[in-house]
């Protein structure tokens, strides 16, 4: 697999605001620059009650535009969807549920953003080219079927 990017430090020309600013510090602008794009988020996700385990499947919002792997309707994705939860340093106090490379989990358990992350090697489609998004990978919740029979062991 090739290497995102040769090096695993910030591009000079971003700030890494993330390594040295607490996540209620950091502004709108710099908050939505820590999204790697990948989408998981935007997956159907279950939690055992008995073990706290989340478990992911393939099925995907239907406001995904699963090319671009961003939100169809981004500003109105809480009123459209119920169940979407907007992401906000309260949200992040425990965030066991978003996905292990998740930059804004990473960041609230002072973990180092990965190699491929678009702050760290400056390109935006490392995440999709490398496999690290749904890119290719989910089916519209409108057309898929039961969520419960399409659990998925690729996002953790």
């Amino acid at each position: 697999m090739a290497k995102p990017c040769p090096s695993s430090e910030p591009i000079p020309s971003i700030d890494a605001f993330w390594q040295h600013l607490p996540l209620e510090q950091i502004s709108a602008a710099q908050w939505e620059s820590l999204c790697d794009g990948c989408a998981k988020c935007c997956v159907t996700k279950y939690e055992d009650e008995d073990t706290g385990a989340i478990h992911y499947t393939d099925v995907a919002c239907h406001l995904l535009d699963q090319e671009r792997c961003q939100c169809g309707d981004y500003p109105h994705r809480s009123t459209r969807v119920p169940d979407c939860i907007t992401l906000t340093p309260a949200t992040l106090a425990e965030p066991y549920w978003l996905p292990e490379t998740c930059a804004y989990r990473l960041v609230a358990e002072g973990q180092p953003l990965p190699d491929w992350h678009p702050l760290v090697c400056g390109d935006p489609d490392a995440v999709h080219r490398l496999g690290y998004s749904v890119r290719g990978r989910v089916e519209c919740e409108t057309t898929a079927g039961d969520p419960l029979m399409r659990l998925i062991t690729w996002i953790r």
